[in-house]
């Protein structure tokens, strides 16, 4: 027990020791005083996670679909605001995108960026939403490991970067991930307006390569400022690129589980399909036949013999 209060006691100290070299411009911004908040929302996210399905496994689906509609264009807006804002704000600061070490003067330009980084932030738990209405319109199957993972860790960790490092090379993965973000909510924005925009939508596979790319930058970018001794915190630097393989793995199982691993399966489909369709025919031409071998009533079958009695019928009307 004295082991346990001794490790609890050392960690206070430590978060203690950390908020001195915590962003103070900051510290006053909705949500960035204490983790509290950041964590109480996640938790109550978790929480939904295991309530919602229970709630919704006896009640019809929501469609949700005008909701759907404004939620998804207004984060292509936020996000397009954000990625607008920190590239014109790193442009005027003329930030390096090989080594911008964080800046944590008031200089506009930086003040700037760090409100940029925090909108970023807070995103990031606006999109606990994409979820809720996974669950609202019961499409339990779309709620995966890696969907959980990637929301649940986005809005936690970038607490944790608003907090320390609102500025310098935050910038480069938030402005690329927003610019990202644009693209996929548009999609899904247009693929909620209903059918008649769906079928345009054929590039939705190029989004998770997209995001793919992303990750492989994000780790190319973090190795360079690692490789040129850049005056940004290393642990972030480690931390960011582990958390970018472990990005990789699950999106390239998920590309590989959507778009490769059921292509044959697709073709044995299209196969059977192309089968249903000639035996279809074959119905509407008349060659199904009943359980005991006689042809189906209005079958092309029957006139055959109709013809026929009528010409024996015609031959005696004749010999008479």
């Amino acid at each position: 027990m004295e082991i346990v209060t001794h490790l609890i006691n050392d960690t206070i100290e430590f978060y203690k020791w950390t908020l001195t070299i915590a962003d103070k411009r900051v510290e006053k911004w909705p949500l960035m005083d204490n983790p509290l908040p950041t964590l109480a929302i996640s938790s109550s996210y978790l929480l939904f996670l295991w309530l919602g399905p229970k709630y919704m496994k006896n009640r019809e689906p929501f469609q949700l679909r005008k909701t759907l509609i404004v939620y998804n264009f207004s984060m292509v807006f936020l996000n397009f605001f954000i990625f607008k804002e920190l590239f014109m704000a790193a442009r005027a600061a003329q930030y390096s995108y090989i080594c911008q070490p964080v800046d944590y003067s008031d200089d506009p330009n930086e003040v700037r960026v760090a409100g940029a980084l925090w909108w970023y932030f807070i995103s990031k738990g606006i999109e606990y939403l994409d979820t809720v209405f996974f669950i609202l319109r019961k499409k339990f199957n779309q709620v995966t490991f890696l969907h959980v993972y990637h929301h649940c860790t986005m809005f936690t960790l970038w607490w944790i970067g608003i907090k320390w490092v609102a500025g310098g090379q935050s910038f480069f993965g938030a402005h690329m991930n927003a610019l990202i973000h644009v693209l996929m909510y548009l999609y899904y924005g247009l693929a909620s307006c209903g059918p008649k925009i769906q079928k345009y939508l054929w590039w939705k596979k190029y989004l998770t390569i997209i995001q793919m790319v992303q990750f492989h930058v994000t780790i190319g970018h973090t190795a360079l400022s690692l490789y040129v001794n850049c005056d940004f915190p290393h642990w972030m630097h480690y931390s960011l690129i582990c958390y970018a393989i472990t990005f990789i793995v699950l999106f390239g199982n998920f590309y590989y589980q959507t778009y490769r691993r059921q292509q044959p399966a697709r073709r044995d489909t299209a196969s059977s399909s192309k089968a249903g369709k000639a035996v279809s025919n074959g119905n509407l031409n008349g060659l199904s036949r009943a359980a005991n071998g006689a042809p189906l009533t209005g079958s092309k079958e029957e006139k055959p013999q109709e013809n026929s009695g009528r010409r024996k019928r015609k031959g005696r009307a004749k010999r008479d």
